[in-house]
């Protein structure tokens, strides 16, 4: 049991020069016997209130250096605070809010959302056991208007879809990813640099692209860029939900359509996931 969608704003200044942290927190607990399901008595149960209110006291404590290390403070806090708790997980995620610049210059208390992906993370830990700590963004959506294709794909009597060598890919991408042992990572720097695999990976070099046979290829290519560059992940998950575009016949119109006006299908959508860990 647990307190989902704890909101708050985390505002730190330094002089003139503030720095926010919004974020959306779910803590849940497993207690050590489950005497006020079985038999109504509640004498081990941690009110969600009191889940929240610890929440929000250790934002005020320890403020929220990172995702990741404030994830890692609740549980913990659960863990050494109450013996009756088995088992604790805490997911957090971030409002994208990013400083906001004018004519190139930082402004030191003004910001703007900017839904390029949200960041989230999450630790869990049995007591007894080790601290888990998983990482990921969510939201992301990327399109490239070429260099991707879908050929040689099995065909039956029920097979309608056509081949193509040359079609938009657009999808929004869900990336999870676990850490080995957690040690002392400097946590910002290594979601900054998965994000930018995950970039690259997707589009390929800047002045020419890289051609993409299928959404799957594409995922696995994302996986192992960020394997191949960040040790610190384990294993890493991606879900990548595409999103099709047809190609509007205008030919009632008088016009010839060169790929120059698409409608977005909205339903059914496809989706790609796969899972892939270091030996």
């Amino acid at each position: 049991y647990g307190k989902n969608t704890i909101k708050f704003l985390r505002l730190h200044r330094e002089g003139k020069k503030h720095f926010v942290k919004e974020v959306e927190v779910c803590t849940h607990l497993r207690l050590t016997s489950p005497q006020e399901y079985l038999e109504g008595n509640n004498s081990l149960v941690i009110p969600t209130d009191t889940i929240k209110n610890i929440v929000l006291v250790l934002a005020k404590k320890n403020g929220i250096p990172t995702l990741e290390q404030f994830a890692i403070d609740i549980c913990n806090h659960f863990m050494t605070t109450f013996c009756q708790v088995a088992y604790v997980k805490t997911y957090v995620q971030e409002v994208p809010w990013q400083r906001l610049h004018e004519n190139g210059v930082p402004h030191i208390h003004s910001f703007i959302c900017v839904p390029d992906g949200i960041r989230f993370s999450e630790a869990e830990q049995c007591r007894n056991g080790p601290l888990v700590v998983f990482a990921g963004i969510k939201d992301l959506k990327l399109m490239k208007t070429t260099q991707s294709g879908f050929e040689g794909f099995y065909k039956n009597e029920h097979t309608t879809l056509p081949e193509r060598h040359d079609r938009i890919l657009c999808g929004e991408l869900f990336c999870k990813w676990s850490y080995g042992e957690c040690k002392d990572f400097d946590f910002d720097c290594i979601w900054n640099k998965i994000r930018e695999c995950i970039l690259e990976a997707f589009s390929g070099p800047p002045d020419c692209g890289q051609y993409s046979p299928s959404y799957q290829k594409t995922v696995n290519c994302i996986q192992m860029l960020v394997l191949s560059k960040v040790p610190q992940v384990q294993v890493i998950e991606v879900v990548l939900n595409n999103t099709f575009y047809n190609v509007l016949d205008m030919k009632n119109l008088g016009l010839t359509n060169d790929k120059e006006v698409l409608i977005p299908v909205e339903a059914p959508y496809g989706s790609c996931a796969c899972t892939l860990g270091r030996k």
